[in-house]
């Protein structure tokens, strides 16, 4: 009697599966014990149990699981502890290959075709498509997380492995597919398995906070690796990165751009047309809307899949971890950078930098939230910056006093909460931000907004705000990126000025290249799309080349002392470069893929290096 073999290479099948995903009927079986094949595809609660668990181990990069991965970028720096010393990028930054997980999938589908399945009278035939669907859809996004770190790897199909012996061995040894064939094979899986899915799954309404795979999941992750595709042909070649192996494991030919531009565009305008997504537009307050966007999970028409949560069961640390001291001690994990606010622009301007020095002398603020008038509405619901609100408190950001009581500007700087009878209240706001290495405190001027909920229940018990995946937002910037491409003029005009309506700026009225890229750059900030994005544009070591342009910076907010003049308490600021990290980004050829070790060659000697090793 075979028995199925899963986690652990001959563990558990299922192992907490309840636990693993989140908010969804399916997700509450939870089972811990070994069980044969027709065992588990004769009881429907044990499969899905099985599909649960597998959800629940498909989360890799940036994840509110490892908050210091969000600090490596040029999104945020770390609050807690010493400034991070690190130069450069290591080649196997978020390097991944889970062909254990990719033999569990193969096992399910196996055991969704076997007797003990077509047997099962609970199981009808559109039941058993739609599971291999989503199998099939988690197998895909397995093989694109692969390929996205280390080009192209071996395609195995849905082949199941089984040891017979030494003698056996040599015929499991696969060679790697190249890159384009691997992108070739995630798109053709995504293709095959759209229309397995059952209507009521499909459907957005019946999609408990979008958790499961979907049609429009597929078409979603099908546009995305083609852009990806895409993008790797043609800016390997334009940027002269020319990064590639012999055997193009690594490196898609540049004359494949456009195949892969036109899927792109067709999957990502297929899910345009299907009028079942939609931008979050839910609040007049741009700002207020953005933010709901990422804490309101019911009935969100933007969402197409994402990683839930539920309390009690399954919760997550990130709202507790990053507030403000103001509102709960503890906090100031992930601090956002000066780099990423001045990369939103303003509503009739594109040059977002804060106006912060005027010739010799400051621009002075009545208060410290007038710096920030009229930016990009998505920088209040990405980012806590001095002078705005958060629970309805104004959040206070005060590194010192700008003393000029003698003539000349004096900086005075206290502990944070210090009072001053002298200058009449505050010195240093307890929220900082200060240049030390004291705990859980504000070192940037800037707090994160996105993804930290406002109920303090949630600061204390652990959070349930979910991790969105896809959204529709990218669905449109991919299809305005692809026709930007493909010379669609238009469209890709049309495309981009939806997402940039939402936000409250201006529209645009022809689209390049560096749109399309400062576009990704603040629509995703802090949901995994940022390292991903600098990699398949070629652009790593160009912006991040070790030298003063790639250093982060903060800012810091002082208020004037100047007794009986015009200037006494205003605001003024300055810009620092990051005391948690003194060295500029440096990005490295070598780190466009991950490296393949030695083992790895060792177990299979038909594995080929990548480039830089």
């Amino acid at each position: 009697m075979k028995i199925i073999r899963t986690i652990y290479m001959g563990g558990l099948l299922l192992l907490a599966a309840a636990t693993s995903v989140g908010c969804n009927d399916f997700l509450d079986e939870e089972a811990n014990n070994v069980f044969t094949q027709h065992q588990i595809f004769s009881d429907n609660a044990l499969i899905e149990s099985t599909l649960a668990n597998f959800y629940g181990r498909v989360e890799w990069g940036q994840s509110f699981s490892e908050m210091y991965q969000y600090t490596l970028l040029d999104e945020a720096c770390y609050g807690w502890g010493i400034p991070d010393n690190t130069q450069m990028f290591f080649q196997n930054h978020w390097r991944m290959y889970d062909y254990g997980l990719m033999r569990e999938i193969n096992l399910f589908l196996e055991g969704l075709r076997s007797e003990a399945a077509e047997s099962n009278r609970q199981l009808t035939v559109d039941m058993r498509r739609n599971l291999e669907g989503e199998a099939r859809f988690l197998r895909a996004w397995l093989y694109f997380n692969m390929c996205e770190r280390l080009g192209g790897i071996p395609v195995i199909g849905d082949k199941v492995y089984e040891y017979e012996g030494e003698s056996e061995i040599p015929a499991m040894y696969i060679a790697r597919s190249t890159e384009e064939a691997t992108y070739d094979y995630i798109i053709s899986e995504c293709n095959a398995i759209a229309n397995y899915f059952l209507t009521d799954v499909d459907d957005p309404t019946t999609n408990l906070h979008a958790a499961r795979a979907t049609k429009w999941a597929a078409l979603a992750l099908k546009a995305r690796t083609a852009v990806y595709a895409a993008s790797i042909a043609r800016y390997n070649e334009v940027n002269n990165c020319i990064i590639k192996t012999s055997g193009l494991e690594v490196g898609v030919p540049f004359e494949q751009a456009s195949k892969f531009y036109r899927i792109a565009y067709e999957a990502a305008t297929e899910i345009i047309k299907g009028n079942k997504y939609s931008l979050y537009n839910q609040d007049t307050d741009k700002g207020l809307n953005f933010y709901n966007l990422f804490v309101k999970k019911d009935n969100n028409p933007e969402v197409i899949w994402a990683l839930d949560y539920i309390y009690p069961g399954k919760t997550h640390s990130w709202t507790l971890s990053n507030y403000a001291t103001s509102i709960k001690s503890g906090g100031n994990m992930v601090l956002p950078v000066l780099n990423l606010v001045e990369a939103f622009e303003y509503k009739n301007n594109r040059d977002g930098s804060l106006k912060v020095r005027n010739g010799g002398d400051y621009f002075y603020y009545d208060q410290p939230e007038d710096l920030f008038k009229d930016k990009d509405a998505r920088l209040w619901g990405t980012v806590i910056y001095p002078g705005s609100y958060f629970r309805s408190t104004h959040m206070d950001y005060q590194a010192g006093i700008m003393d000029k009581s003698s003539g000349t500007f004096r900086t005075v700087e206290g502990t944070p909460g210090q009072i001053s009878a002298q200058y009449g209240g505050v010195i240093t706001s307890i929220n900082g931000p200060v240049q030390n290495n004291e705990l859980y405190m504000n070192k940037t001027g800037f707090n994160i907004r996105k993804y930290v909920s406002e109920s303090l229940d949630q600061g204390t018990r652990g959070s349930d705000v979910w991790f969105i995946r896809f959204r529709y937002a990218e669905v449109l910037l991919i299809a305005s990126e692809a026709a930007m491409e493909l010379g669609y003029t238009k469209e890709a005009v049309e495309y981009i000025n939806e997402v940039r309506r939402r936000a409250g700026i201006s529209e645009l009225d022809k689209v390049a290249i560096e749109d399309i890229q400062r576009e990704n750059r603040v629509e995703f900030a802090f949901e995994n799309h940022r390292w991903w994005d600098v990699k398949r544009w070629r652009i790593g070591h160009t912006i991040w080349d070790g030298t003063s342009k790639a250093k982060l910076t903060s800012l810091f907010p002082y208020k004037v002392y100047a007794p009986g003049t015009s200037i006494d308490g205003k605001w003024v600021f300055e810009k620092k470069d990051c005391y948690m990290k003194p060295y500029p980004l440096l990005f490295q050829r070598m780190c466009y893929y991950n490296g393949i070790d030695n083992s790895w060659i060792t177990n299979n000697p038909l594995l080929v290096k990548n480039p830089f090793q």
